[in-house]
């Protein structure tokens, strides 16, 4: 369903997607996770579109992630679960699937989920402002394979451990050089940047961007998990840990880890 915080709108044969939540630095409840799903696959089912452009509103966050603050309500229980993590899913997949080119204007912080939003974009614009990590460390959370696969195939398996398991946050110098931004420009310049981009990729031929997107993604082959990997990355959401870094979060203060 239409939701006011995620924006669908058109620049000629761009698709503009608007994460329009500036007062939480763009996270998402999972309502909006769902629409940002919907808005993709509209977009990417739409064949007078040429490309999609992804922004947060304002100047401070491309997207913070998820809404941490929703976690008690959204989460916590094997059924809660189950939606949350079809959902996230979805919507996750529903930019990597887009048939046309993604780009994200990575404006300011990009972290969390926003970071995975950014990871499963095609092109990624940002600025020495721009902001790029995933916490998950610091929440005890499980990624899904499936949305750790475009980022190890984007910056490899050093880098990628240094953003999951050392917890490191990128300037954006620091994200361009070790390849999460395919651009850098001045931060005044991020959106603008992103939507000329946007712009040429659109003078070429659609038919031609679309097989060459879905080959390239082709020839990096199938995950080879099996359904019990798959599964397991839920197994978080019944964690102590998980439940002291929730608390610790609202609380504002840092949390211990007890590894159960």
């Amino acid at each position: 369903m239409p939701h006011p915080m995620i924006r669908s709108d058109r620049d000629g044969e761009i698709a503009v997607v608007t994460i329009d939540r500036p007062a939480k630095r763009n996270a998402l409840d999972l309502p909006m996770w769902i629409a940002l799903a919907e808005a993709m696959e509209a977009a990417s089912a739409d064949g007078t579109v040429r490309c999609v452009l992804i922004q947060g509103s304002g100047e401070e966050a491309f997207s913070a992630g998820a809404d941490i603050g929703a976690f008690e309500q959204e989460r916590g229980t094997p059924e809660r679960e189950a939606v949350y993590g079809r959902e996230i899913s979805r919507s996750f997949q529903s930019i990597r699937r887009c048939v046309h080119p993604v780009v994200a204007a990575c404006r300011g912080w990009t972290m969390g989920g926003g970071c995975g939003i950014a990871t499963m974009s095609d092109f990624r614009v940002g600025g020495p402002a721009t902001r790029m990590g995933i916490p998950a460390r610091n929440l005890s959370i499980f990624y899904h394979p499936g949305e750790l696969d475009p980022l190890l195939q984007s910056v490899g398996y050093a880098v990628t451990c240094e953003l999951l398991i050392e917890g490191r946050v990128f300037t954006g110098e620091e994200a361009f050089q070790k390849g999460l931004l395919t651009r850098l420009v001045p931060d005044e310049e991020v959106k603008a940047e992103a939507m000329a981009l946007a712009k040429r990729i659109a003078q070429g031929a659609p038919l031609s961007n679309r097989y060459h997107k879905a080959m390239l993604q082709r020839l990096r082959g199938p995950l080879p998990l099996t359904e019990a990997e798959l599964a397991a990355v839920s197994d978080f959401a019944y964690t102590e840990d998980f439940r002291e870094a929730t608390r610790a979060f609202l609380e504002k203060r840092k949390p211990v880890f007890r590894g159960r």
